[in-house]
């Protein structure tokens, strides 16, 4: 027969390997009565026994989760423990590691309460990227609680001193009871099915026992937060208490007096921010009329120096200028002309005819055509001779030729 031979660490690695594949031990509720409590310094881990009329159990919690216990834990309470079990390798001793202690005062109401915040938070019920932004002016604010607490007067009280043109409308519903977390769930629904609906909801009650605020922590509530099309401000009870609806919610309010803060401006923080809007604006305005101002005048200028008017009047000064010109111009090219006339017409009057008939010649016309030699006439031709100062016709006669 052959026998395999493990060492001690190989054992103890194989026991814890089997206690954390187990899903039973992987988030586990244990109920106890503890002893030997330690908190180690200056790590803050905490080590104790859970033990009861039978057995007894080794248990630790590490800082991380120590630091979250709301309660002094003591010697002798009797606690529920939430965690998982595995092995201690260097001991090779199992023991729970706690994530979260409770008095067991609350028996299976917080045993459910862990229960189903594990399941919806692995839905992704509680995460916050899904978490939808509350609007800064809300014209209406539902609210779902009693009509007859507290809760809805303090809502209306604060709501009406920071933003008093803001309208509360309330649902009225159980805040507890067994039906409260089907009336809650439908409150929430009413509103979103609403046409002319409210901005954002206050789903919250004033404080109580554990059993009290349980409605708060049903899944129909949970659900109905986390399908609202419309921000969800939880606020349950008092700041120490928390339920399903504040992690579901788009927003926590430690109090229904301050779910109403949350939900609402300041109108004095408002008149301060309208001031400065005011003031934003009318220096705007005052840099936009400036700005404008000079846009109109140069609009103006190029008006004035592109109109039809002005290029008229630019064009009759440009004529009158250019009829100057022309006027100058003629009057010395007439100067020049006639200066050049006149020597032309003292050259022509030496040439004339009239200056040479002066000096004693005469002009011999047959037929009116001036007879230039002797052979161009006969005898008996009838000619005129035309002196300077007349004429004088005669018969030919004798006529010799050179």
């Amino acid at each position: 027969m052959n026998i395999n031979t493990v060492t001690v660490s190989q054992l103890n690695l194989y026991i814890k390997t089997r206690f954390e594949m187990d899903e039973n031990l992987s988030k586990i509720f244990v109920m106890g009565e503890v002893s030997n409590f330690k908190r180690h310094s200056p790590s803050g881990h905490v080590y104790f026994s859970l033990k009861d009329e039978r057995s007894v159990v080794r248990a630790v919690m590490f800082s991380q989760y120590a630091s979250r216990v709301p309660f002094n834990v003591c010697d002798g309470m009797k606690v529920v423990v939430c965690g998982r079990v595995s092995c201690y390798e260097v001991s090779g001793q199992y023991q729970i590691y706690v994530e979260n202690i409770q008095p067991d005062g609350l028996g299976s109401v917080y045993m459910a309460f862990e229960q189903l915040k594990i399941k919806l938070q692995a839905e992704g019920l509680f995460d916050e990227a899904l978490k939808k932004p509350l609007p800064q002016y809300p014209k209406k604010i539902g609210v779902v609680t009693s009509e007859t607490g507290a809760v809805i007067h303090d809502i209306k009280t604060v709501a009406k001193k920071r933003y008093p043109i803001c309208e509360i409308v309330l649902y009225p519903v159980e805040v507890q009871g067994e039906k409260a977390g089907l009336k809650i769930a439908e409150g929430i629904n009413y509103f979103n099915k609403e046409k002319d609906s409210v901005d954002v909801m206050i789903v919250g009650r004033g404080g109580g026992s554990a059993e009290d605020l349980w409605p708060f922590n049903s899944e129909e509530v949970a659900r109905a937060i986390f399908s609202s099309k419309i921000p969800v401000i939880s606020a349950v009870g008092h700041e120490t208490d928390f339920t399903i609806c504040d992690f579901v919610a788009d927003k926590r309010a430690a109090t229904p007096s301050a779910a109403a803060q949350i939900a609402t401006p300041d109108k004095e923080n408002l008149k301060i921010i309208f001031e400065k809007y005011q003031k934003d604006m009318q220096t705007a305005l005052e840099f936009k009329i400036e700005k404008l101002k000079d846009v109109y005048a140069q609009i103006a200028e190029d008006l004035k120096r592109f109109s039809p008017k002005r290029i008229v009047e630019d064009y009759k000064i440009d004529l009158e200028d250019a009829l100057k010109d022309l006027n100058i111009a003629f009057k010395l090219n007439f100067g020049r002309l006639n200066e050049k006339h006149k020597l032309l017409f003292s050259k022509l009057q030496l040439c004339s005819p009239q200056n040479v008939l002066k000096k004693g010649y005469s002009i011999v016309l047959l037929n009116d055509k001036r007879i230039k030699s002797v052979k161009k006439l006969k005898n008996n031709d009838r000619v005129k001779i035309v002196f300077s100062d007349g004429t004088a016709e005669c018969t030919l006669s004798d006529i010799k030729k050179l």
